[in-house]
């Protein structure tokens, strides 16, 4: 198919370089930015009145939560999320949300108005230089210098924010370039690039399954589209194989199969963890084999594992960075499992009552404790929001142990339905579940954080209100930084510091803000209180009041 060009005898259109910018995001298809507004890039904000309602413009409190909302979005879409912020502290404010992407694999573009040309380099008002300020965190940082490469440069972000390991781009548009006028052509949309295996790779995996006894699939990172959960699972339980979820991808695999047997990351499974050291063939299928699902890299030894390792990953940079697979694949996780849907399955697997044995741990882990171990019991909290709530629900959460109730005792079943920071960072989960919210109005959308992680970014409450988005927000107040006193409990018992918190009523405060706020203090308060915030048509806090004997789950 030919890609039309443009008539270099036709008179082009002229305008504004903030116009141009604008254009651009329309021509590579996005339909939502997010953003905090400020006077450097005021040419894009004239520009986006002119084209109503083509581009959503959702307007937030702090550029932190702006920045979240767009790494969540491209983390839900795969397409690049993007996000508007202003130079010097708008920009080091959305830097967390590009750690975050950069972490996640999620495909960003932070646009970032600038100072002038004529004023840089002389320290002038709010002037960062952006390159070696992002450079560590992003995959690409560039400068607009000439308008009429603005068309080329977002091109360029955001092919780099697809391409190999999706991530975040910045784009410093300086607010010379963007207020002149200009006469030049749009580009064409952007491409996705993605590596395809070798068919000598599916070869190599069949001859490794077949002297298996041990095995387990490792699967998660970035990539997975609907059609890539189905080839995983057709994969997975063609053979019986049992697979395990990396760090936050849980919902990679529907947790209804028989071949799902939990997540591997922090709240780990003992038996999971074991059975991850005892494997003789482990196929990483996606994830970056990093930190936390290496539980520190201990779980597979540094630099070459007594597991037969076959590692697939879209990034060459990322393949042989920390560990030796014994096959290791440039490919996308797609492309990866269509080629092994080739594989011939095996009628009378080595490994059956290794993944029945498997999956049946999971199973009593994954059960709440037959005794309730609070008032409010967060185990039965979640068991009883899996069993009400439809499967296209999607749940996001910050940073903190309350995480943890969360991942041991929710089930997904659906792809693109769990989003959560694989960096770690407090305060994701209220914007992360704005933004879903604004890519699936019809859905249930829950944000899990905890009163600490709250109100690193609950000023995300009035973008909620103001924008009409309903999401629920369960908020576990325990009146500490709980994984901090935690770690310092075990670390140095008795010697209690800095962990503790005075908060507000959560509940009125979100009133305040115009949402509906509800205290739940015992477990059978819950579903009645739930049902209010579902049918209130408006934003919801329920606040969770619980003890510090809540601080991890029993077991």
């Amino acid at each position: 198919m030919s890609v039309p060009r443009p008539n270099a005898t036709a008179r082009l259109p002229a305008r504004t370089g903030g116009r141009v910018v604008v254009d651009q995001l329309l021509v590579h298809g996005v339909d939502t930015a997010f953003c905090v507004p400020g006077e450097s890039y005021l040419a894009v904000l004239d520009a986006l009145h002119d084209v109503g309602d083509r581009l959503r413009l959702v307007v937030c409190r702090q550029e932190g939560g702006a920045a979240h909302m767009a790494a969540a979005y491209g983390r839900l879409t795969g397409r690049p999320g993007v996000c508007l912020v202003t130079r010097g502290p708008g920009a080091t404010n959305a830097s967390v949300g590009v750690h975050s992407a950069f972490q996640d694999s999620a495909p960003m573009v932070l646009l970032v108005g600038q100072v002038p040309r004529s004023s840089a380099g002389r320290e002038a008002f709010q002037e960062l230089d952006l390159r070696p300020f992002f450079g560590q965190m992003a995959k690409w940082v560039g400068q607009a210098e000439d308008p009429a490469r603005l068309p080329e440069l977002l091109v360029r972000a955001f092919s780099a924010a697809v391409s190999g390991r999706p991530g975040p781009v910045v784009l410093g548009l300086p607010e010379d370039v963007l207020a002149e006028t200009v006469e030049v052509a749009d580009a064409t949309p952007y491409q996705v690039v993605e590596p395809h295996p070798d068919p000598a790779d599916v070869t190599r995996l069949r001859e490794l399954l077949a002297g298996a006894r041990r095995p387990l699939v490792l699967a998660g990172g970035a990539g997975w589209t609907a059609a890539a959960a189905a080839g995983l699972r057709a994969f997975a339980e063609a053979s019986e194989l049992p697979v395990a979820a990396s760090w936050r991808s849980q919902d990679v695999l529907d947790n209804r199969s028989p071949s799902y047997v939990g997540h591997v990351g922090l709240g780990i499974g003992p038996g999971l963890a074991e059975r991850v050291r005892q494997a003789d063939v482990l196929v990483a299928l996606g994830p970056r084999l990093g930190e936390i699902t290496t539980g520190g890299y201990t779980l597979l030894e540094v630099p070459r594992p007594r597991q037969a390792l076959v590692h697939v990953h879209p990034s060459a940079e990322e393949l042989g960075r920390v560990y030796q697979a014994d096959l290791a694949v440039l490919a996308g996780v797609g492309p990866f499992l269509a080629a092994a849907g080739s594989l011939e399955r095996v009628a009378d697997p080595l490994w059956r009552s290794w993944t029945r044995q498997a999956r049946q741990e999971w199973l009593d882990w994954s059960r709440p404790p037959a005794t309730a171990g609070a008032a409010l019991d967060l185990a039965r909290v979640w068991a009883w929001l899996r069993e009400r709530l439809p499967d296209d629900t999607v749940v996001a959460n910050g940073a903190g142990n309350f995480t943890v109730w969360l991942h041991r005792f929710w089930r997904y079943t659906q792809t693109g339905t769990q989003l959560g920071p694989r960096g770690g960072a407090m305060g994701y989960g209220v914007p992360a579940a704005v933004a879903a919210k604004a890519v699936f109005p019809e859905r249930v959308v829950l944000a899990a954080t905890g009163d600490g992680d709250f109100l690193m970014t609950g000023q995300e409450l009035a973008t909620a209100v103001q924008a009409g988005l309903p999401v629920v927000v369960l908020l576990v107040n325990n009146g500490m930084y709980g994984t901090i006193r935690m770690h310092q409990e075990r670390a140095y018992p008795g010697r209690v510091v800095g962990t503790d918190l005075v908060n507000p009523d959560f509940a009125a405060l979100a009133r305040a803000f115009g949402a509906h706020g509800e205290v739940v203090a015992r477990t059978e308060e819950l579903a009645p209180a739930f049902e209010r915030a579902l049918a209130c048509g408006c934003p919801a806090v329920l606040e969770l009041r619980v003890g510090p004997e809540s601080l991890a789950p029993p077991g």
